[in-house]
């Protein structure tokens, strides 16, 4: 291999970790699609209830941290579903800045149906249990040491 395509090669589809990534991410993303329609939820609605379900009472910017997702992407998807029904979204007095999200009965009780998600998209990433687990933790790794690196 020649110096020229030795150094095209950091640019073949191939040769990427952000590639298959993506697709991964996109596809998995796509399989919730199905289950996730019964809930009138989308994925990234859905993950939000998880952590309200998980957490309680929580304000925007702590969901957006644990989420990683910005306020500008966070805000619409709120409105979203504070008008399905499934959240409240409150400005306390004096804190124009800060809005405290909050499960509503309609939203706690979706947690139920909420349960028949996860057995529905197991087998969806075709890998053994340990293959899985580490995926995850590997993941996460990678993922915590972004965060440090953008503070």
């Amino acid at each position: 291999m020649n110096e020229t395509q030795t150094k095209d090669a950091c640019l073949c589809l191939e040769n990427q970790l952000c590639f298959p990534l993506y697709a991964c991410a996109k596809e998995v993303v796509r399989q919730y699609r199905e289950p996730l329609q019964a809930l009138n939820l989308t994925y990234t609605q859905y993950i939000v209830m998880m952590v309200l379900w998980e957490f309680g009472e929580m304000t925007e910017g702590e969901i957006g941290k644990k989420i990683h997702l910005d306020s500008g992407t966070l805000a619409p998807l709120l409105k979203r579903l504070q008008k399905a029904g499934y959240i409240n979204r409150v400005r306390p007095e004096g804190y124009e800045n800060k809005l405290i999200l909050s499960l509503t009965s309609e939203g706690e009780n979706l947690k139920e149906l909420a349960l028949s998600v996860p057995p529905q998209m197991q087998g969806c990433i075709p890998l053994a249990e340990d293959e899985l687990l580490l995926l995850r933790d590997l993941l996460n790794r990678a993922l915590a040491g972004m965060d440090k690196n953008r503070r």
